[in-house]
């Protein structure tokens, strides 16, 4: 049976990497000046910034029931991160969807949004690392238990 741990497990990966290669793609947008990769870009932005917004729905349930204990700091800091994360990548891909739609394009708008979109990288990079302190330090989410071999007369 999937548990919220488990399906904040599944889906948090995708925005990383959507997020992540959408920066890099936006650093060769800014290289090359090619149309596609730019729009590749913007693309890989706006569901990067949906999964964020579902990784962030699915890690507050997955941390429902671990605010005491030893828990409770290590999960209390990735959540900051986590929300940090979220509005950095909700607040980019709006300013680059009004960029995209009304056809608005400063040099000064594209070196800010390129920045925002570096620190998003960093926010992402930061709130990961905390996530895997939580599961491999902290051992939240983990549920030890030993395998049932049965009876060992009974065969």
């Amino acid at each position: 049976m999937f548990t919220a741990p488990h399906i904040h497990a599944m889906v948090i990966h995708f925005p990383i990497a959507l997020l992540l290669t959408g920066f890099l793609f936006e650093l060769l947008s800014l290289l090359s000046k090619s149309h596609f990769v730019k729009k590749a870009s913007f693309y890989l932005l706006l569901l990067g910034a949906i999964g964020a917004i579902v990784a962030y729905v699915s890690g507050s349930y997955a941390g429902d029931g671990m605010t005491d204990g030893i828990l409770q700091e290590p999960l209390e800091i990735h959540e900051e991160a986590a929300t940090i994360t979220l509005w950095l990548a909700i607040i980019t891909a709006l300013i680059r969807a009004s960029m995209y739609f009304f056809n608005y394009q400063r040099t000064w708008l594209k070196w800010s949004t390129f920045l925002l979109f570096l620190v998003l990288v960093a926010s992402v990079a930061r709130t990961g690392y905390l996530g895997g302190e939580l599961v491999f330090k902290h051992g939240a989410g983990i549920e030890l238990a030993l395998p049932d071999f049965g009876d060992p007369s009974a065969e």
